[in-house]
């Protein structure tokens, strides 16, 4: 474990499990007003799709974002099942704080701050929590995640697609306090940890989210931040093209790409082979089918 509350949550969840104590009835209902009101927020906050720069996007990739403010009618739209995947990260939130009040850990609830760049553009944003002076995040992962992406510090610097690391040290930075981690809960089986970010470097991070201010409100010309990788199977190259997992999220993949195909992969020879977003196929392959 690498946080003192780690071990006051899983004490008392184990002591819960026993019956040997339960959750007072102000700590639930500060979880079910917590609820309501991240229902309110995904329900009546209005539309979605209209641009700015703020805390949880300035650390994506420029050419997302320069395509988000310039070419918004070419998005892809969200899946419908976007809003429920929001809601259960708004519910995982709301419960896990409540599970830190059961277990008397003392911490400080969400706040609204304004990072001010050096040109004088604010970003706005909300952190979720301030435990032993410095700023936390809460993230519901997917197992996949949980186990790969939140493995360390290291390894979500690796592959940081959606800005965590910035949106945080953003949050810490405009707080005025130090950058803590974040408590990653799966959302699969209820594991939680804490991955603490205590090792980035916090003035690199800040000339990035510099960098990518300067180049979305100077109306720069696009530039695509990622090239196509070459497909291997069994670790020889078929010749074929396809996006990075930079990429795959990337609701403007169509627009950045016009020849994008999404085809079950090519070599696979699995019962249902999992989908891939190729930038070039080789026509073999499309002749094969699963033969190849």
């Amino acid at each position: 474990m690498n946080h003192h509350a780690e071990l006051a949550v899983y004490d008392f969840l184990a002591r819960a499990t026993k019956g040997e104590t339960d959750m007072a009835e102000g700590i639930r209902k500060q979880v079910a007003a917590d609820v309501e009101a991240a229902l309110e927020k995904q329900f009546s906050s209005g539309p979605r799709d209209k641009f700015k720069l703020r805390m949880s996007n300035i650390g994506r990739p420029t050419c997302q974002l320069w395509f988000d403010k310039n070419e918004p009618e070419d998005k892809a739209p969200f899946p419908p099942h976007f809003l429920m995947n929001m809601i259960i990260g708004d519910i995982v939130e709301a419960v896990f704080k409540g599970l830190l009040r059961a277990a008397d850990v003392e911490f400080k609830d969400n706040d609204k701050v304004t990072l001010e760049l050096s040109n004088g553009t604010k970003i706005n944003g909300e952190y979720d929590m301030v435990m032993d002076g410095k700023v936390d995040d809460v993230k519901s992962a997917s197992p996949w995640s949980y186990n790969n992406k939140f493995a360390s510090f290291e390894t979500l610097a690796t592959g940081d697609s959606f800005g965590y690391i910035p949106q945080l040290v953003g949050y810490a930075t405009a707080a005025g306090m130090d950058v803590g981690g974040w408590w990653v809960v799966n959302k699969a089986n209820g594991e939680f940890k804490y991955v603490d970010a205590g090792g980035v470097d916090v003035p690199a991070v800040l000339e990035d989210i510099e960098a990518t201010v300067n180049y979305i409100n100077e109306d720069k010309p696009f530039e695509r931040c990622f090239d196509a990788i070459p497909e291997s199977h069994y670790r020889k190259p078929t010749g074929n093209l396809k996006l990075g997992v930079e990429c795959g999220f990337c609701q403007f993949k169509h627009k950045c790409w016009p020849n994008l195909q999404t085809l079950p992969a090519v070599k696979s020879t699995a019962k249902n082979p999992p989908e891939v977003d190729y930038v070039f196929v080789d026509p073999q392959y499309l002749q094969e089918g699963d033969d190849g």
